[in-house]
């Protein structure tokens, strides 16, 4: 039998195992209310929150909050289960919760690949509420898939270290240019006119529309100040590339720049390789194949495509680049450098993680 004679708020060391398990179970809803409410304890005396105070909280006892810090303390997650033979029975038991768990992590044999909740309910002989709850508690969401794809460049870590390296120290008295390309950009007018908002509903568009004609942006983020210098082409060539490289060789004159971009072959062109000899101060770095989320402009990219294009309506390609000149140009009125925090080492670590074989039980 343990004493539960502390009264000491000192937090409790929970490591991040234990902490996972326990958050698990005290927001579930197929265990006892007791376990459910003996996980809240230990999570929150892990904060250092005085025992009087967590016994007002989850309405109890404070008699009971030390008990099951003692418990724990002593015997870790198996001192908050209740001894055998003791309390109700649960209504479903271990065994039948790991039978849902196993059958949701084996696809289906009736032609699908994947479960629903409803489906598995009625394989199993129980309600689609259960196997909702038990789901929910482990974690599974049959529904949903993340995709992924692995950088097979072997040059990877030495391409990874020189943009990260650009980015947590650049050189000095150089400009640091992150440069993409966002190719066919459409302009896309309704084929009936938008209604504004008004209060009480969201403005309204029709979904179908017209194609107007696309064209290509060209653009490059100042790594230290966060301005953009871009320029809208008809195509998308080797051609239209050294043209912006000349581009900000005239923005940026009498500064060496060092712009990164990615591997598509148009930045490999001869006469792209012909051109940057004869202009020594700018040197292009490449992202790793696959690894365009590197690359900085990415976001602006994304920022730009949700605030001027995506609901936009443009009857003309003049139209779409107009609005896209009028973006650019606002921006550099107020513009902010993106952070960048992730090291060489993180990031490369990272990578190493996820192409590691994971146990899964």
């Amino acid at each position: 039998m343990i004493s539960a004679v502390s009264t000491a708020a000192a937090p409790l060391t929970v490591t991040a195992a234990q902490r996972g398990q326990l958050d698990i179970w005290s927001r579930s809803r197929i265990l006892p209310h007791r376990q459910v409410l003996r996980a809240g304890m230990i999570l929150i005396a892990a904060d250092g929150v005085p025992n009087q105070l967590i016994a007002k909280r989850l309405g109890t006892s404070k008699p009971s909050v030390l008990k099951w810090r003692a418990r724990f303390e002593a015997f870790g997650l198996e001192g908050l289960e209740e001894a055998e033979g003791r309390g109700p029975k649960p209504t479903y038991g271990r065994d039948f919760v790991e039978k849902v768990i196993a059958t949701a992590l084996r696809p289906p044999t009736a032609g699908s690949t994947h479960w629903s909740s409803r489906r598995l309910a009625q394989q199993l002989g129980t309600s689609h509420a259960t196997v909702h709850r038990i789901m929910r508690d482990a974690g599974l969401q049959p529904h949903l898939t993340r995709t992924f794809k692995f950088s097979t460049d072997p040059q990877l870590e030495e391409k990874v270290r020189d943009v990260v390296g650009l980015y947590l120290n650049p050189p000095e008295n150089a400009i640091v240019l992150c440069m993409d390309e966002k190719s066919q950009i459409q302009a896309l007018d309704r084929t009936q006119p938008s209604l504004p908002m008004v209060p009480g509903r969201a403005g309204t568009m029709t979904h179908d529309y017209k194609r107007n004609g696309t064209t290509t942006l060209f653009a490059a983020l100042d790594l230290a100040t966060g301005a953009v210098t871009g320029g809208c082409y008809e195509k998308h060539r080797a051609e239209e590339f050294l043209a912006f490289l000349q581009l900000l060789a005239r923005t940026y004159p009498h500064r060496r720049l060092h712009v990164i971009v990615d591997n598509l072959s148009t930045h490999k062109a001869p006469e792209v390789e012909a051109w940057l000899p004869k202009h020594p101060r700018i040197r292009i770095h490449f992202t790793p194949t696959s690894s365009s989320w590197l690359n900085q402009v990415e976001t602006w990219f994304s920022i730009l495509s949700r605030r001027a294009i995506r609901r936009g309506a443009f009857p003309r390609v003049r139209a779409l680049t107009q609005a896209i000149q009028r973006f650019i140009d606002a921006w550099n009125e107020d513009c902010k450098p993106f952070v960048w925090v992730k090291t060489a080492d993180e990031i490369l670590a990272s990578l190493h993680r996820q192409r590691s074989p994971e146990t899964v039980h």
